[in-house]
């Protein structure tokens, strides 16, 4: 699969993932609407500290690509260097200087030129707090004592009234400190900000108009009948989603009456990914094994809908921060961190990958059974239904 941000994704696509992102949309969504891993977005994303890079434009005083190919004719004509400037309306001096930079008169080529002097502009430039290290030192301070970067940059803007080189905004601070390439900021300064967070949503990021938090016609676990919550009759499965590092998933599936774990590949968080997903492993399950599914309140599952009529499965939504009641399914994550640590990157694992390591585990004897495994308990109850 290729990947985000690597030579190939063309400057229109990058501009579109920013404009996604500045307008509130999750990386699982940026992903499925260009068609990568939302692990992938992800890279780009957090290289820049959530903050779109600015746009890149040439300088009304750089030399353009047609007074590059005057230099190269003129040149090649044996024109003098102030005969060339002239003719451009440039200075003498700055027609040797542009010569001499690439290569001399020998070997000065307009596109080489262009592309040299392009690349050299991409060169990352100091910050206001990178060259000012006592100001950098205020900040730092202030950060550690817990002040936003709100506060600090009104503060600093009446305390140091008179001193223009002591003022900064605090877009720069956070930029300082989530584009950790600036060099001005330790990036730990981050743990004092209120969010939490590692990188920048744009100021103008929005969700409306997303239905985030509210799953429409969720049915509460509060409904789920007897026969679910005694463990008597298999088929009732409870499932999550297992976070690992590059914003990558996998979502697990165990079987309440015998503790039979499925781990289903994911390509993102979003629900048309994790339902899709779902319904694919599921439906390869027999029918007396498709009863039920419960989960948490994430909205991953938001279009359960689809996956019931897919399958025939009820889905079944905890209440809110409740994890203790998909308590088999939060020991059975426990137990998969032994393979899968936490900020392991999970998109390295294929379906086939997963099937064995789900399979590791289910050959595992467990106390709650009595020692015996979950596979043979589930092919036991299997057998006396049939």
């Amino acid at each position: 699969m290729s990947q985000m941000g690597r030579p190939g994704l063309s400057a229109e696509r990058k501009a579109e993932l920013w404009d996604r992102w500045k307008n509130g949309q999750s990386l699982s969504e940026i992903g499925s609407a260009l068609g990568k891993h939302a692990a992938s977005i992800f890279g780009v994303v957090a290289r820049n500290g959530g903050i779109a890079p600015a746009t890149r434009r040439r300088s009304r005083l750089a030399l353009t690509m047609s007074e590059r190919e005057e230099i190269s004719r003129g040149i090649a004509a044996g024109t003098t260097i102030r005969q060339i400037a002239v003719a451009i309306q440039r200075s003498p001096s700055t027609v040797s200087r542009e010569i001499t930079r690439h290569g001399g008169a020998a070997r000065y080529r307009a596109a080489e030129a262009e592309s040299h002097a392009w690349d050299q502009a991409r060169r990352p430039k100091l910050c206001l707090l990178a060259r000012n290290s006592r100001l950098q030192r205020v900040v730092a301070r202030k950060l550690q004592l817990d002040w936003s970067p709100q506060q600090i940059a009104g503060w600093l803007k009446t305390h140091f009234a008179h001193d223009g080189g002591m003022r900064v905004s605090h877009e720069t601070i956070y930029r300082s400190l989530f584009i950790q390439a600036r060099g001005a900021l330790k990036r730990e300064l981050i743990s004092h900000l209120r969010s939490g967070r590692v990188m920048r949503r744009a100021k103008n990021a929005s969700t409306a108009g997303q239905a985030r938090g509210q799953i429409i016609d969720a049915i509460s676990i509060r409904e789920r009948p007897a026969e679910i919550e005694d463990r008597a009759i298999p088929g009732h499965w409870e499932g999550d989603l297992i976070t690992g590092s590059n914003n990558t998933h996998i979502a697990t599936l165990v079987e309440r009456h015998s503790r039979f774990t499925m781990l289903v590949k994911v390509n993102g968080k979003d629900t048309a990914s994790v339902v899709t997903a779902l319904t694919k492993q599921v439906r390869k399950l027999p029918a007396e094994l498709r009863r039920s599914l419960t989960w948490d309140r994430g909205m991953e599952l938001a279009e359960h809908k689809r996956f019931t009529v897919a399958t025939n499965v009820q889905v079944y939504f905890c209440d809110p921060q409740s994890p203790w009641q998909r308590g088999t399914n939060e020991n059975t994550n426990g137990l998969l961190r032994q393979y899968f640590p936490k900020g392991t990157d999970l998109s390295q694992y294929s379906q086939a990958d997963l099937n064995k390591i789900a399979l590791r585990l289910n050959q595992r004897p467990r106390k709650t059974l009595g020692f015996h495994t979950p596979a043979a308990k589930l092919e036991a109850s299997v057998a006396l239904i049939h």
